[in-house]
């Protein structure tokens, strides 16, 4: 018992001094800590076409690091938060935002969560109202000989 706990003061510990690992370089990082701390928002805000459900600041993927720099290079140069993000869309679409605009062409990609938990929960209680008739329908009044049978049982026991 005393290994096991050993083990879990272990793993809390290791836990306790674990940080977040960011994908950027020490190359990467500008010497403006302001700077720095825009393109790190901005990264985290902006998906990596390669690995789909990752941040840029967050993958290591190769096109992700050219990214991040383009996203440096347009702070540098004296761009504004959305004008790098307008960029970028303009560039690679509205696919690059983690959370895409609500507009008419991403509308269903918005609804689409609420649909299916509709869906899920109609699909559900039409399960349930079918499998309450199935089990009504199963059950059956007794026929005439099964009640003589069931009044002997009955009177049997009783004596």
């Amino acid at each position: 018992m005393t290994q096991f706990r050993a083990f879990l003061i272990f793993i809390m510990m290791f836990g306790a001094f674990s940080q977040t690992a960011y994908a950027a370089l020490p190359d990467e990082v500008l010497a403006d800590p302001i700077l720095e701390a825009r393109a790190r928002n901005l990264s985290k805000t902006l998906r990596c076409v390669v690995c789909k459900n990752q941040s840029i600041d967050d993958s290591n993927a190769p096109l992700a690091r050219d990214m991040r720099l383009l996203v440096r290079e347009r702070l540098v140069a004296g761009d504004s938060d959305s004008q790098v993000r307008d960029y970028l869309v303009a560039r690679y679409g509205n696919f690059i935002l983690l959370r895409p605009p609500l507009q008419p062409n991403t509308l269903l990609l918005w609804l689409a969560p609420a649909i299916f938990t509709l869906l899920g929960f109609i699909g559900f209680a039409i399960f349930m109202r079918r499998s309450k008739a199935i089990q009504a329908e199963q059950i059956k009044p007794l026929s005439p000989e099964e009640q003589t049978k069931l009044a002997k049982i009955e009177q049997g026991q009783e004596k």
